[in-house]
């Protein structure tokens, strides 16, 4: 069975509504649909510790979410942008995966090199791009794997105060892209179980 996990990176806890969690939840709809078994992950309900060790000591909650990460084969990263970046959570999800980015398996292979890395964005102006590129460039220094059309977004207009999670219905567009990135996502997993990265 594949496994995905969805690490939303809203800096809203719940049980607010969130604009990530809502892409977040869309995402994980469509990989479910394709036999996937997945798990949604808000970090700000979660003391997450700055720092770049698995295991920051007592009351870090990161190595629950790290045992999340390592049983899943497809790991999905949404976030908001804020002013042109990810959400600073989001950035921090990065520095603590990154504790293990010399780690590798019995055969010289990257700890996540067996992953798919994907990444959903939600925003009220133009940024998903960039944001996309930062993570897509983090993921793969890690060692994730990423599929053709790796992220879906939505951003509204500029100077409007309009929220994802407040439309009524989801654009087709978005629904379209979330629904590729799924299929693409899950095919790349199963070519991955059923033929691994080469031993370095």
């Amino acid at each position: 069975m594949t496994r995905a996990v969805a690490l939303v990176c809203t800096l809203t806890p719940s049980p607010d509504p969130s604009s990530s969690h809502r892409l977040a939840g869309q995402v994980m709809s469509e990989l479910a649909g394709l036999g996937v078994e997945g798990e949604t992950v808000r970090v700000v309900d979660h003391d997450i510790r700055p720092g770049v060790a698995r295991d920051m000591g007592d009351g870090d909650d990161w190595p629950g979410l790290w045992e999340k990460v390592m049983a899943a084969d497809i790991v999905l990263l949404a976030t908001p942008v804020w002013l042109g970046h990810p959400s600073s959570l989001c950035q921090r999800v990065l520095e603590r995966l990154n504790a293990d980015i010399s780690e590798t398996d019995e055969q010289g292979r990257r700890l996540f090199g067996g992953k798919v890395g994907l990444v959903a964005v939600v925003g009220n102006e133009d940024g998903a791009h960039k944001v996309s590129a930062d993570l897509f460039q983090g993921l793969n220094d890690l060692g994730f794997s990423l599929p053709p059309g790796a992220v879906t977004y939505w951003v509204g207009e500029a100077q409007q105060g309009t929220d994802y999670q407040d439309l009524e219905a989801t654009p087709d567009a978005v629904a379209a892209t979330t629904k590729a990135l799924a299929a693409n996502a899950v095919h790349l997993a199963k070519l991955l179980e059923e033929s691994p990265y080469p031993p370095s």
